[in-house]
C-alpha cells in the first residue's frame, strides 16, 4: 500500500483526524511488521484549544515536538504510566496533533497479544481480544511504542502510516475523552469514530 506523504500531515487536525480513520499504522521490529488499522482518533488544535498541551502557546521541551514539521510523532505520558501516540499537524511552528486511540489489528497479532497479556492471541478471553489496541495506552504497549519514538518522522521506514484498503464506513464525531479541566473546549466534537467497530 502506498505510504501516506508529508503534505498528508500539513493540514488542519481536524481534518488528518477524520481522514486517518481507515489508514494503516505499520511498525516494522525486529524484523517484524506490526500493521494495525486506525478506528479513533482526535484532534488537538493546538494554541486555541484549551485541551491541547500547547493551549495558549505554551512551548516547553515536552510539546517542542508539535512545533516542528508535520508527519513526525508526538509522544507523552498520562498517570505518569501509560504512553499516547500522536501525529504532528499543520505547519511547522503551529502546534496541532491528532491522537490516535484505537485501532484494528491486521499483521503482527501474536506480537500484539505477547506484549499486552503475555500469551498467545488464541489464548486471550473475549474481552481481552476486544481490549487488545482499545485505548491509546493500549495502543503504545501493542505496537511497542514509547517515548523513545517522540519526534520519529512518519514519512521514514520504521513507523509510518499506509492507505488503507477498507473505506467503506460511517465516521461519527464525539466530544473528546478525558479532557474535564478544558472548559469550553470539552465540548468540541473533535473525537472521531469508525461506526460498528469492536
Amino acid at each position: 500500500m502506498k505510504k501516506l506523504d508529508r503534505e498528508f500531515y500539513n493540514r488542519d487536525s481536524v481534518l488528518v483526524a477524520r481522514e486517518l480513520l481507515g489508514k494503516v499504522l505499520v511498525h516494522e521490529i525486529e524484523g517484524q511488521r506490526l500493521a494495525v488499522k486506525i478506528i479513533e482518533a482526535e484532534a488537538y488544535m493546538g494554541v486555541e484549544d484549551k485541551a491541547a498541551h500547547s493551549y495558549g502557546g505554551k512551548r516547553t521541551p515536552r510539546v517542542e515536538v508539535m512545533y516542528g514539521d508535520p508527519g513526525h510523532a508526538y509522544m507523552f505520558l498520562i498517570y505518569g504510566m501509560y504512553c499516547c501516540f500522536n501525529v504532528v499537524t499543520k505547519g511547522k511552528g503551529i502546534p496541532q496533533a491528532v491522537l490516535i486511540r484505537a485501532a484494528e489489528p491486521l499483521e503482527g497479532i501474536q506480537w500484539m497479544a505477547h506484549k499486552r497479556f503475555g500469551k498467545e492471541y488464541e489464548q486471550l478471553s473475549k474481552s481481552q481480544r476486544k481490549g487488545l489496541i482499545n485505548g491509546p495506552g493500549k495502543f503504545c504497549s501493542a505496537l511497542s511504542l514509547d517515548r523513545s519514538f517522540n519526534g520519529i518522522d512518519l514519512c521514514g521506514d520504521q513507523v509510518y502510516f499506509e492507505e488503507g484498503t477498507d473505506k467503506n464506513f460511517n465516521i461519527i464525531a464525539t466530544k473528546r475523552v478525558g479532557i474535564d479541566y478544558a472548559e469550553e473546549a470539552r465540548e468540541y466534537l473533535w473525537r472521531f469514530c469508525i461506526e460498528g467497530s469492536e
